[in-house]
């Protein structure tokens, strides 16, 4: 399991961030962090996610709250995306009979 984890100190002087601001992040819900022996980590399968937030914030100086509307709309795309696809296949069935 801890070989899915990366320290937090590794990834702030990674992107050269705040640790404010993974914990910033965390309050609101984007991440989660695990507490192993007092060190916190994130799951290495989540980096990618923080790493868009990271651009966001920096590159266009999107604050936690805007990065929180803008994870929140592109979940509920995926979600519309899996059903309408469901949708069709549904669909595609009633119409070859």
């Amino acid at each position: 399991m801890e070989n899915n984890l990366i320290a937090i100190t590794t990834i702030c002087s990674h992107y050269e961030i705040e640790f404010s601001f993974i914990d910033a992040l965390h309050h609101t819900g984007l991440i989660q962090i695990e507490i192993i022996e007092e060190n916190q980590f994130i799951y290495q399968d989540k980096i990618t996610d923080l790493e868009k937030m990271i651009r966001l914030h920096h590159e266009l100086n999107v604050n936690i709250e805007g990065i929180d509307v803008i994870f929140n709309l592109l979940e509920k795309e995926r979600a519309l995306n899996s059903e309408l696809i469901a949708l069709k296949n549904r669909l595609r069935r009633y119409e070859n009979d």
